[in-house]
């Protein structure tokens, strides 16, 4: 057995998880009570289910019971029904209430990671009696870094640093010491909003308020950062054409990796079909001029990946609020310009390597072998002008029908692009080559 004294909770979820089952249950078990409740919340979510399924009903109650709601809370939200419903009634009366409170809010809202222990004031108090009061209820509140100040009807009225309290006159009352400014978030605000409100704020917690301004919680920016963390994986995971991971990569199934993943390769590959389709709609063009099939690759994934770079842009621009619905339009004409640009940069380079390779005999495109590249660095700026676009506006479109922008992922657009490209590529193609090699 190994010795768990004097660790941070962290390390010590840390070292039972590389247990066997049978001895990391045996191990948490001998943990006190107040421990198992404190390193309980650093396990996987899979290790918590086991070691809440091994402990019996007393056990699991009397961590429950102990753990912060907070934690308590992120911990339901991805039990089984069945568990959460079991778990729940293990809770006592208070703690009950608490715990579905809690969940009662929106799954996204602020209030969903907020916990009900803090310090609570009156403002006819005086310093000595808030003291007092810390003393003796201080080991409960998550943090104690600020003192919220209510009125008889329990709605917030101002906020205190603990440094203002400790400098003050212990016969000095709370209301001397007030400036009735103070910020707090609404129960019912998504949690990116009050994530723009700690940075914008930097406070390491803030107070939640109802509709009417009355105190029922506070949210540390640890809590929100974890939710963040979450949010920010699950759009990178989506950006690549995969769908949103409820646990790591490392502890997720590989069944459940492919059914994650297979989905949108399904859906990839079907549109890709259409690309085959395209190039078989031009099937008399290529067999009249085979050089041309020589710079579809270069083509489709020039537009593919000026369309990628575009999404990726302002996907992480919407996430950072930095752009709304109605700047679609700004980000249309800045676009139009950087794509022209684009284009014309690759259609230079595309141009001249076309000539180069004629002149100095590597390869012979034949009589009307000028048209050719002039065809192909054309198509260029158009293809990867449009690539531009289709990547910056899409994640508007799908915004405004009330999808996630992520799913405009790096694979779909480049798709989309490819098939266009095609469309593109061969119509220009065969406006510059009529009548020559077609």
């Amino acid at each position: 057995m190994i010795n768990l004294q004097d660790k941070h909770p962290a390390d010590i979820a840390d070292q039972l998880a590389q247990l066997s089952g049978n001895e990391r249950n045996l191990s948490f078990m001998l943990l006190s009570s107040q421990r198992k409740a404190d390193v309980f919340p650093y396990f996987e979510l899979a290790i918590q289910q086991e070691i809440a399924k091994s402990l019996g009903d007393h056990d699991l109650a009397d961590v429950l019971n102990k753990m912060n709601p907070d934690d308590r809370t992120k911990l339901f939200e991805n039990f089984p029904d069945q568990i959460i419903k079991h778990s729940i009634n293990l809770l006592n009366d208070h703690e009950k209430e608490t715990a579905l409170n809690l969940i009662g809010y929106h799954k996204d809202s602020m209030a969903r990671l907020m916990t009900p222990h803090y310090i609570q004031v009156k403002p006819d108090w005086t310093v000595a009696e808030v003291l007092a009061h810390i003393k003796k209820v201080g080991k409960y509140a998550e943090t104690l870094t600020y003192v919220y100040v209510v009125d008889d009807d329990n709605k917030l009225i101002d906020d205190l640093k603990i440094g203002q309290i400790l400098m003050a006159e212990t016969t000095s009352t709370v209301r001397e010491l007030m400036d009735y400014s103070f910020i707090s978030i609404k129960s019912a605000t998504p949690v990116e909003e009050g994530f723009e409100i700690f940075e914008k704020y930097d406070r390491s917690a803030m107070p939640i308020i109802t509709e009417n301004g009355i105190l029922v919680g506070i949210v540390t920016f640890d809590d929100i950062l974890d939710k963040i963390n979450d949010r920010d994986t699950e759009d990178i995971q989506k950006f690549g054409g995969v769908e949103g991971l409820e646990l790591s990569y490392t502890k997720t199934p590989w069944i459940e990796l492919v059914r994650k993943r297979a989905g949108w390769l399904i859906i990839l590959f079907i549109g890709e079909m259409l690309t085959a389709s395209a190039m078989g709609y031009f099937d008399d063009e290529i067999s009249k001029a085979v050089v041309l099939a020589l710079f579809v690759p270069l083509i489709i994934s020039s537009g593919g990946n000026s369309g990628s770079q575009a999404a990726s842009l302002i996907i992480r621009a919407m996430a950072l609020r930095e752009l709304k619905l109605k700047d679609w339009w700004y980000v249309m004409r800045k676009e139009i310009f950087s794509g022209l640009l684009l284009g014309l940069i690759l259609g230079c380079i595309g141009l001249l390597r076309i000539i180069v390779w004629q002149k100095i005999g590597i390869f012979n495109y034949g009589i009307y072998w000028f048209s050719i590249p002039i065809a192909v660095s054309i198509s260029l700026v158009f293809i990867v002008l449009w690539g531009t676009l289709s990547g910056s506006l899409i994640p508007f479109a799908l915004r405004k029908v009330g999808l996630d922008p992520a799913t405009a992922s790096a694979p779909f657009v480049a798709t989309l692009v490819d098939v266009t490209g095609l469309v593109i590529y061969f119509t220009v193609a065969a406006i510059f080559l009529h009548g020559k090699l077609l």
